[in-house]
């Protein structure tokens, strides 16, 4: 009978043999269809085992020498069955070890464990995951990249039993997805810069533009550009820092004096520089550089630098640089290549600008003397109006006339007329202020502009200094040539108030004195001439003012407000001319400020002033004593020498001498100000502040002087009666004085009006006509003693 599988396939045949012949009965042929039939099955659970069993070692031997990670874990993060793969991927040394250490794969697995709950919630989701990218951290700790294939397992009520799945390490592949986006934002910040730099002309704007961009791009810490240049003072190959980008938190070193004007031969730079000039880049983490670079990099907190070469012309111009600050940066080829492409664009951008440079220079100088030519002329001058104009100042302008040029140009040569216009420019030059503005006009015409000027007579004084540098013969070419010139002057805005009649008003001038002779100069306004002529011989008068005694001092009296007594008297000096008779100060001062007179003349007046102060003390009238000080004066290294010198010699006692300056001369030189100051206080000297108000009104330097008193000046005084402002001035001043424990003197009191106002408002003394005008010392003396009281207690020291 057949053996059949319960499928019905025929595996064999079963038999039954007697031992003699018969013939078999129902019972024979039921047991053999039994056994037939239990045979079948047998023989196919064989075959069934046998098959479970080859697949179980094929699944085996796929499972445990797969390329890929294999997991089996339960719902709540513990794995149950893991390949030698996803161990080795992990970092453990077996499936053992990584079960066994692995306990929690949220926390101890997953860099973000919210990835873990992602992983979960879409498994659980859509029954299955793939591609699930997520870093997670190995036993060593080296944080990797993983992608994750994964599906549920429920059991056959459909409860959830766990996961299985695969892991692939993409660790390089996230790193070679990361280098080319580098890559693919350096080459954008190397395009747009590129484009920034071809279209602003404008570097010093454009340049800090670039590095931003380049830097973000290459998320580094700092980017910057160093030029080469001469070491000042040696002369030596040197580097600077001339541009720089730094992130957020990271401190700038564009001021670091060791990266500003450092030769290159110091640090061993000098290897850089041989880098540099083969084309070759420079960098690393620091500690592959030489100690002593090394030292450097860490006062800057530098981990790891980076920095090509910068050729202009084929010449090594400088270097553009990458510093990262934080981590040992080992730089990739993007970026070095983008240094690099941008350093070319660098170069290019330079080398345009200084060829632009080069074409505006010659568009506007004169190719022979190196001068503005007319062009730069005709925009200088309409500017230096407007300035004058916004600051009501005097400029002057001029026309330079070489007196018989041609003649010298004819007879010599072109050459020799050529080299003795740059003699005359040499000349030229040193006779000017660095304000002053000179150009060629044409041939030998030079014109100049003079701002910034007080009074005509300065710009006489410069019109004198050119005539006297032209008194030395010039010698060229073994000839020895005098040379005159000729000078016309028109002044902003006597004499115009634009440039054409500026011009023609200067050219005018230069005419007339051409007329009269040459080797002269002379003002367009007849009236001006007179007058410089005038105050040019008293500025020759004042340099002997001082030796023939011509100077004297008168005193005007200060009066308490509230008891009406004299409480000091204020020196003013006065000029006793034998020809002009008595000069206000108003025509003298200036000149001696301007000429350094005053330096000396103002110590005579200290000295004349602590003198009488004295002699009015031995009279039994102790009254104080005010000197003004010129901000000349106030600038000597040696005043609070000479004060005390001039106080011992008179032997009058500091408390009983106030020194009288004006805002403007404080705030020069803050610094110094207040060295001089404190030293004058520390000696008992008084300090008052003049014309307070009409100056550079910062009161930062009240709570930093050692001041005892402010004078408000007599522009805000004189319409008290008439203008409210000036009463809202004036108070303001007041309130603001005693609130710093100052005393407050009014300045041009000329009404009783103008009294009884600042009585209300608290003035503490007042000085005017209307009390006394200055008076001579005899005078003086008869006032202080008819003087109904001598009171100083308001200003005791």
């Amino acid at each position: 009978m057949p053996i059949k599988s319960p499928q019905g396939q025929v595996l064999g045949v079963f038999a039954l043999m007697h031992s003699h012949p018969c013939t078999p009965d129902e019972r024979d042929r039921h047991l053999l269809g039994t056994a037939s039939h239990l045979a079948g099955i047998a023989i196919e659970r064989k075959r069934v085992d046998e098959a479970l069993k080859q697949a179980e070692e094929k699944y085996r031997s796929i499972f445990e020498n797969a390329v890929g990670g294999i997991f089996q874990t339960t719902p709540d993060g513990r794995y149950l069955a893991v390949n030698p793969m996803l161990a080795r991927i992990y970092g453990y040394d077996s499936p053992d070890d990584l079960k066994n250490s692995l306990t929690d794969i949220r926390h101890q697995l997953y860099v973000d464990p919210n990835r873990r709950n992602e992983f979960i919630r879409h498994t659980q989701t859509f029954g299955n995951v793939r591609d699930f990218e997520s870093q997670i951290k190995r036993k060593d700790g080296q944080v990797i990249w993983i992608s994750e294939s994964a599906r549920a397992i429920y059991d056959s009520q459909g409860g959830l039993i766990g996961y299985e799945g695969t892991v692939e390490d993409i660790t390089h592949r996230k790193q070679a997805e990361k280098n080319l986006l580098h890559r693919d934002r350096l080459l954008q910040a190397v395009a747009d810069g590129t484009y920034r730099l071809l279209m602003n002309p404008d570097l010093e704007e454009v340049i800090p533009e670039v590095l931003a961009i380049l830097g973000q791009a290459a998320a580094v810490d700092r980017v910057y550009i160093y030029e080469n240049h001469p070491h000042n003072p040696s002369g030596e190959l040197a580097l600077s820092i001339r541009f720089e980008w730094t992130q957020d938190g990271i401190a700038p070193i564009i001021q670091q004096p060791h990266w500003r004007n450092q030769p290159y031969r110091e640090f061993e730079f000098m290897q850089w520089y041989d880098a540099f000039a083969a084309g070759q880049a420079v960098g690393g983490p620091i500690h592959t550089f030489p100690e002593v670079q090394q030292e450097l990099f860490h006062r800057d907190h530098i981990q790891s630098i980076l920095m090509v070469p910068i050729f202009l012309d084929g010449l090594l111009w400088g270097f553009i640089g990458f510093d990262d600050c934080r981590t040992e940066r080992v730089w990739s080829a993007s970026d070095e290549s983008s240094l690099v492409a941008i350093a070319a664009s660098f170069g290019g951008a330079i080398k345009r600008q200084r060829t632009e440079e080069q074409m505006r220079y010659q568009a506007f100088h004169d190719a022979l003397t190196g001068l503005p030519n007319r062009s730069l002329f005709d925009q200088q001058l309409p500017s230096a109006i407007a300035y004058a104009e916004r600051h009501q100042e005097m400029l002057a302008v001029a026309f330079l006339d070489l007196d018989r040029f041609k003649t010298i140009n004819d007879s010599l040569g072109h050459a020799i007329g050529d080299e003795l216009l740059k003699k005359v420019t040499q000349r030229l030059l040193t006779c000017l202020r660095k304000e002053d503005i000179i150009a060629r006009w044409g041939g030998d015409e030079f014109t100049l502009i003079l701002p910034h000027l007080k009074t005509p007579e300065a710009a006489a004084r410069i019109a004198r200094r050119i005539s006297a540098a032209f008194r030395p013969s010039f010698q060229l070419a073994g000839h020895e040539l005098h040379v005159t010139s000729s000078i016309g002057i028109a002044l902003y805005p006597q004499d115009g108030r634009d440039l054409k009649t500026l011009l023609q008003n200067a050219d005018a001038a230069l005419y007339r004195v051409k007329e009269q002779g040459r080797d002269d100069y002379q003002f367009y306004t007849s009236t001006i001439n007179s007058h410089v002529s005038q105050m040019l011989t008293l500025e020759n008068s004042l340099h002997h003012a001082l030796e023939r005694n011509e100077f004297i001092v008168h005193y005007q009296p200060q009066i308490d407000v509230h008891t009406g007594a004299v409480v000091q008297m204020e020196a003013l000096l006065r000029w006793q001319h034998p020809e002009f008779g008595l000069v206000p100060p108003s025509q003298f001062i200036a000149i001696a400020e301007e000429t350094g007179l005053i330096v000396s003349i103002g110590e005579w007046v200290l000295r004349t002033a602590c003198k009488q102060g004295k002699r009015w003390h031995g009279m039994g009238i102790p009254v104080r004593m005010a000197v003004n000080l010129s901000a000349r004066q106030f600038q000597q290294q040696n005043l609070v020498m000479r004060v005390a010198t001039i106080l011992k010699q008179t032997k009058l006692a500091p408390q009983w001498l106030e020194l009288e300056i004006t805002e403007t001369t404080t705030m020069r030189d803050i610094e110094f100000t207040r060295g001089v100051l404190h030293a004058l206080d520390a000696m008992g000297v008084r300090i008052s502040i003049d014309d307070f108000g009409t100056g550079y009104s910062s009161l930062n330097y009240l709570k930093m002087f050692p001041l005892h008193a402010l004078k408000v000046d007599r522009s805000f005084v004189k319409d008290l009666a008439q203008n409210p402002a000036d009463v809202a001035i004036a108070k303001t001043i007041i309130t603001l004085g005693h609130g710093l424990g100052l005393q407050v003197v009014a300045e041009g009191i000329e009404t009783e009006e103008q009294v009884q106002i600042l009585r209300s408002l608290d003035c503490d003394a007042m000085q005017g006509y209307h009390f006394s005008r200055p008076l001579s010392v005899d005078d003086a003396t008869q006032f202080l003693l008819n003087a109904a009281s001598v009171a100083h207690t308001n200003f005791e020291v």
